[in-house]
């Protein structure tokens, strides 16, 4: 498939287990990390059919796609970024909460990172959690320091640790093998409702546009994007992704 991945080119001095993409290894993180135990990531299971898409609990606050990246991508990402620019930005009033990954194979991590530290769902990490003493400590930063206090918790490194080797499929014999996939997270800004696509990778969020008021990041704005991502890296032939969301948890 001609795959690229997007940190081959990067020196670490961290290095994770990547995590499956499992909606019982996503939640059960999540949860240890200090999110209420009312939301729960569950697998997206088309990206087209309006009856099994209508099974999942809404709003959808966050989604979690995993695919392959491709040369072609990458390209487009650099040509993007040196458009936009770094992002640069910190503290409580901005737009979005954005890590840059600095840690190895952790990009599904970012993802859940970026997928429970914005919108309303911020509002239900507790504040004497290991998320939420970590938000405390970088939201003030800018995104070099931010990265760093994240790499540096030894309180996060546990949590991660203790599912990372979860799930259905064996996990890398190392935290340094290299995967062929990547992770990429999508939101609704709590600011201005607008949708983001958050990857640490990246040198910034991109904003896709407003949302409608009664959108969520499963509305087919959001939908069209994930398509066009999945045709991209799947060449169009192969099946090899995945999609969650994070949404309120059934507990009848």
């Amino acid at each position: 498939m001609g795959l690229s991945n997007p940190s081959a080119d990067k020196i670490y001095r961290k290095h994770f287990i990547p995590l499956e993409s499992n909606p019982e290894v996503f939640t059960e993180l999540i949860h240890k990390l200090g999110v209420s135990q009312s939301l729960c990531f569950q697998d997206v299971l088309s990206l087209d059919d309006p009856e099994l898409l209508a099974f999942l609990p809404r709003p959808a606050f966050a989604s979690v796609l995993v695919c392959a990246t491709t040369d072609a991508y990458n390209k487009r990402c650099e040509e993007e970024e040196a458009r936009l620019g770094a992002y640069e930005g910190c503290g409580e009033d901005d737009d979005f909460v954005f890590f840059k990954q600095t840690i190895n194979n952790a990009c599904g991590l970012y993802g859940i990172l970026h997928a429970v530290c914005n919108g309303n769902t911020r509002k239900s990490i507790g504040d004497d959690s290991v998320l939420g003493h970590l938000l405390k400590q970088c939201l003030p930063l800018k995104p070099d320091e931010r990265a760093l206090a994240l790499e540096d918790s030894n309180e996060l490194e546990n949590v991660y640790a203790s599912v990372a080797r979860k799930g259905d499929t064996t996990a890398p014999e190392s935290p340094e093998d290299e995967v062929d996939f990547h992770y990429f997270c999508f939101v609704k800004s709590g600011k201005n409702g607008h949708l983001l696509q958050m990857d640490g990778e990246r040198a910034r969020p991109i904003d896709l546009g407003e949302l409608g008021a009664e959108e969520d990041v499963l509305s087919e704005t959001c939908l069209k994007v994930i398509r066009a991502m999945v045709a991209e890296s799947t060449n169009g032939t192969d099946l090899n992704f995945a999609l969650m969301a994070l949404v309120p948890a059934d507990h009848n």
